[in-house]
Parts: structure tokens; sequence; C-alpha cells
């Protein structure tokens, strides 16, 4: 592009940022049952790590319980340490190919460990939407050392590359500060 930085594309990299959070806090349980809970979840499987939705279908029969029925059989046993050793807090319980997974009640000791998780997926994503900032200013400083634009359309430019830096840092704030609240108070 000989104008600058692609604004668009910058844009689609941060809302990606953004997005990415979303379904990590997505995985984060408040109390209630939910599919997505175990997405975070890699089972070794066939000696490569897969997710657990390509190994097993998840469902939810009851507000408390989460089910995973295994396709194959000789998968159960990495299904359920792949469950036990992620840090989810889940126990589950065997039954032929089926695993079931009571949520337990979230204590206040798990829901302070819950809300540090959340921070750690919070700084990912704005680490992610830092390193696209970086990304637009790089190419902006290239394209006014090429003489593609100038000194002050750089400062333009960069002042907006910034701007939605700020905006995709704030709403990933406050989509902690949600969960945040949904966790200690439910």
């Amino acid at each position: 592009m000989t104008d600058g930085v692609d604004f668009k594309d910058l844009q689609r990299r941060m809302d990606g940022a953004v997005n990415a959070f979303k379904h990590d806090l997505a995985s984060l349980r408040t109390g209630r049952a939910s599919a997505n809970l175990l997405d975070p979840i890699q089972v070794e499987a066939y000696g490569t790590a897969m997710p657990i939705n390509q190994v097993a279908t998840v469902s939810v029969p009851e507000p408390r319980m989460i089910s995973v029925a295994v396709w194959d059989k000789s998968m159960v046993q990495a299904v359920d340490r792949a469950i036990r050793e992620s840090n989810l807090g889940f126990n589950p319980i065997v039954d032929g190919t089926t695993l079931r997974i009571p949520l337990p009640e979230l204590n206040e000791e798990r829901r302070k460990e819950l809300v540090k998780i959340a921070h750690q997926y919070a700084e990912n994503a704005r680490v992610a939407a830092r390193h696209v900032r970086r990304d637009g200013m790089e190419h902006l400083k290239k394209a006014e050392k090429d003489s593609e634009i100038s000194q002050d359309e750089l400062r333009t430019q960069s002042d907006k590359v910034q701007k939605m830096t700020d905006d995709a840092i704030a709403a990933i704030d406050r989509l902690l500060g949600d969960k945040e609240a949904e966790i200690m108070h439910v």
C-alpha cells in the first residue's frame, strides 16, 4: 500500500485479539455448566494434541453436569487425563466411553484462581493487540522512510493506530471486569 497502513487489516487483527479473549473467557466456569468449559483442553490423541471436541461429543445434560461421550474407546483414558490435568478443577467419573463431570460449588479460593486465570487471558489479549500496533507502527515508519507518506501523515496515522489499540485494550478490560464480577458474585 502506498499511503501508509491498511487500517481495515489492523482493525480485523485487533478484533481477532478481542474475540479470542471472549472465547477464552467463555471457557472459565462461573457455576453453571457449559460445553465451552472444556474448549481449552487438548487431548493427546493419535500422536498429536487435538481439541477435546475432535475426539468426543461434549454436552450438558443437567445444569451442574457436563457429559463427554468419547468416540473411540481407546481414547477414554487420554481424555480423562487431559481433563484432570487441565487445571480447571474437574474430576471426571468414567462410565464406559462416557465421562460425567459434576461441577462442584465454587469456593472462594477457586473463584480467586479463576480470576487470576482471567487476568492471564486478558494480558495475553492485550499483548496481542500491542503486537498489532507494533506491526502497524513499523509499517508506517517504513512508509515514511521510503517517502511514501509525509511526517505529518505519519503522525496522524500513528495516532489512529494508537486509538485503535486503546479501544481494543479498553474492550478487553471491560470484558475482564464483567467476567470478574460474574465469577466473584455467582
